[in-house]
């Protein structure tokens, strides 16, 4: 029996895994269910269609910019556990609400007065739950495991939370729009059931959260009536002043902050290609939203492969050694993969293809390929990169770790999402937008040598030290 094997046997490992596992599978669901159902249902322009993916997916990322800060240091200073639970308490609520906007959409009541900007409001709250969950979800590893256990229950975290992907995005893209909505609620009430059998995971250390503009101006402001201006404005540069600190904190230790950057880099890329699928699968394949969903499914299937592969090959040691190479095979898969899309003939009765119809085409099958190979050498990438963040930080800054890779990760994704936004408003064909994440491959390869190189650099000096 292997070590991952034994893990998903265990109660300290198995509620959270489980745990994550319905959050991403609930998140996804939602948020590809209603791209798909505006772009597909909605919209009838390449330009409005890619913009508004643009937009849902800069709203998915906003939180984590904005409230990373707080969350790594609220899961340093209580319970990681409790918090799981009352994260998951709310995912209901943001569920039934994005449940009832897909309804008003479904049945035409107010599409673009009403039901898509509640639509994308709920896109931000489930991306606020995830803020809040995404330190834990790693930081609590190293508390609940052994020492050899982490990397391998990193893969299995990672892999788990790309299965629960591709799961969400299968059903978002082949159940209709009204069963979503049930799903939804169903999912989250689940969710939350399972997280209150993870273990209690206690703070480890004597850090205090405090707040250093808020505390001052509430103390001078004691009124109540500054709270509708004066509080929540603080509050937000209270935010910003948290979250440059935790950053700067990272930058000390090389290793923990080169793996922070190439993980950013790396999901920048990722946020431009999913930007791109719905719309490159509508306009330059003529294929349905079913099609779209499968590209989406393609890529989880990739990543959760990279991510148990990269165990086995580095047998369970933290190392960023495979880096380089994975993300240039990497790159060279997404050249592939812009050259078929250029090469792709559309279906001259101009109807969208259904999955059956699209894998028939001649080009179908290296296409998926050459889409499988991009994310499979993705994971190979990324999975050791987020093991070093919980390995190399001290033991009672872990989440907060996790929470400074998730605030830099952020801006690297809206400057991403930016840039795919600003080529579609220039009228940049969506092809061409791929291009440039085969660009942006050579830099992650760059950063993983060097990361690789600060790891060398390391080890040599713990060998000296150690002589």
């Amino acid at each position: 029996m292997t070590t991952s094997t034994r893990l998903m046997a265990r109660k300290r490992f198995l509620p959270l895994m489980a745990t994550q596992f319905f959050n991403a599978f609930n998140d996804n669901l939602y948020k590809t269910a209603v791209v798909l159902f505006v772009v597909y249902s909605v919209y009838n322009s390449e330009q409005h269609e890619a913009f508004f993916s643009g937009l849902a997916s800069l709203l998915f990322i906003l939180p984590f910019v904005l409230f990373s800060a707080l969350a790594g240091q609220l899961a340093d200073t209580h319970d990681k556990a409790a918090i799981i639970r009352i994260v998951k308490l709310c995912e209901i609520g943001w569920a039934s609400l994005g449940a009832f906007g897909l309804f008003l959409a479904w049945k035409g009541i107010a599409v673009h007065t009403f039901a898509i900007p509640l639509l994308l409001f709920v896109v931000f709250l489930a991306a606020l739950q995830s803020t809040f969950l995404g330190p834990i979800k790693y930081a609590i590893l190293p508390q609940h495991l052994k020492k050899e256990e982490v990397l391998p229950g990193t893969g299995l975290v990672e892999a788990g939370t790309y299965i629960a992907i591709l799961a969400g995005t299968i059903l978002a893209g082949f159940v209709r729009v009204e069963v979503a909505t049930v799903l939804i609620v169903l999912t989250a009430i689940v969710g939350y059931f399972v997280s209150r059998q993870v273990p209690d995971a206690p703070p480890q250390s004597n850090y205090e959260l405090h707040f250093p503009l808020l505390e001052p101006y509430a103390k001078k402001r004691g009124n109540p009536l500054l709270r509708w201006l004066g509080y929540p404005a603080v509050a937000l540069a209270d935010q910003a002043v948290m979250s440059w600190r935790l950053v700067r904190d990272t930058m000390h230790n090389r290793e923990i902050w080169l793996a922070i950057v190439a993980i950013s880099f790396f999901w920048t890329i990722g946020a431009v290609l999913f930007i791109q699928f719905p719309p490159l699968a509508k306009n330059q394949l003529l294929a349905s939203p079913q099609v779209a969903s499968l590209f989406l499914v393609i890529f989880s299937i990739g990543i959760a492969i990279g991510s148990v592969g990269i165990n086995a090959l580095l047998k369970g040691v933290v190392s960023a050694r495979f880096a380089p190479i994975s993300v240039i095979i990497m790159g060279l898969f997404v050249i592939g993969f812009y050259m078929i899309t250029k090469a792709w003939t559309p279906n001259p009765a101009g109807e969208l293809l259904s999955v059956r119809a699209f894998v028939m085409e001649p080009l179908a099958i290296p296409l998926m390929l050459s889409l499988l190979g991009i994310s499979t050498a993705g994971g190979f990438f990324v999975v050791p990169l987020y093991a070093f963040l919980t390995t190399r930080c001290a033991h009672d800054a872990a989440s907060r770790t996790i929470a400074a890779n998730n605030i830099v990760n952020s801006l690297s994704m809206v400057i991403g999402s930016l840039i795919a936004l600003s080529m579609t408003a220039l009228g940049v064909p969506v092809a061409e937008q791929v291009l440039l994440c085969a660009a942006m491959t050579a830099v992650s390869a760059w950063l993983g040598k060097l990361l690789h190189n600060a790891e060398r650099d390391a080890f040599a000096e713990a060998l000296g030290r150690a002589g």
